[in-house]
């Protein structure tokens, strides 16, 4: 086995050698086995960074923090973030709820940028001011 193939773990600490055929046919893996681990995904955002790809790095990164975070909510975020599907308040909701509740401070702040996004766009309205935000 590689040494790179030998750091690769899924989500529940399988190595890829464990992941066979006679295994899911004798019913020995779960889905969380077919899962990537956060940190094989960090490896790959460092291995990207040291190549040049800051880009794809970043995006390596928030993926890793998705990790912990379960399917459907991972698709109700999805879901929100679809232009005229939420306001600029619900948007930064989710942002705050990413950060500290999720632990997922790099998908906060993609969510804040895409509001932010969105609000320069138009596809979304602008807050509406509190009456009394207005008294000083």
């Amino acid at each position: 086995m590689s040494t790179k193939r030998a750091q690769i773990h899924t989500q529940s600490g399988r190595t890829l050698d464990e992941l066979t055929m006679e295994a899911v046919l004798e019913g020995q893996l779960t889905e969380a086995d077919f899962r990537i681990s956060d940190e094989t995904l960090r490896r790959q955002a460092d291995d990207a960074e040291a190549a040049g790809y800051p880009e794809l790095a970043l995006s390596l990164r928030r993926a890793a923090e998705l990790t912990r975070i379960s399917n459907q909510e991972v698709l109700d975020i999805y879901t929100t973030l679809r232009p005229g599907r939420t306001s600029y308040a619900q948007l930064i909701a989710l942002a705050e709820r990413l950060e500290d509740e999720l632990d997922a401070p790099l998908n906060g702040a993609l969510v804040r940028e895409a509001a932010d996004a969105y609000l320069a766009q138009g596809l979304i309205e602008e807050p509406k001011a509190h009456p009394d935000d207005s008294e000083s």
